[in-house]
């Protein structure tokens, strides 16, 4: 059982893979309901009027952004998002697509030739073992 601290309201509560104590996390999910209800209708209202008429801080609005909970409307030019890697404009997350790509590729190519070296080790091995063995009554 893992023991937390929320950062909201302070209480001890058993984690739950989610940062927030029920209450807060509760809170939180009515927040996020009233921002993309607000969306929907004012899809190209600034930061500020979201926060304003939800009563939704910008942080948190900034967070469900990132967090891909909410999508900009490409309509909406008064909210600029920017991919953390290369700073191109984009409609939620934290990377832009072609970010994206290139680290999935770098986790792939990864794990790729970590298979590849285990590969060669036993490949190697045998290899060396049959150039010992060429004078031996063992060999072909």
């Amino acid at each position: 059982m893992d023991l937390r601290n929320c950062p909201e309201c302070g209480k001890l509560f058993v984690y739950n893979h989610r940062n927030l104590c029920p209450a807060c996390l509760k809170k939180d999910e009515e927040g996020f309901d009233r921002v993309r209800d607000f969306l929907y209708d004012n899809p190209q209202a600034t930061l500020e009027e979201i926060s304003e008429a939800t009563g939704v801080s910008t942080k948190s609005i900034l967070e469900y952004l990132k967090e891909g909970r909410l999508m900009l409307s490409s309509k909406n030019v008064n909210i600029v998002l920017s991919c953390e890697t290369c700073g191109a404009p984009i409609l939620y997350g934290r990377f832009c697509e072609k970010c994206t790509g290139k680290l999935k590729g770098g986790f792939t190519s990864g794990q790729q030739s970590i298979f590849v070296d285990e590969d060669m080790k036993g490949k190697l091995h045998l290899s060396k073992l049959r150039k010992d063995k060429k004078g031996d009554k063992y060999s072909k």
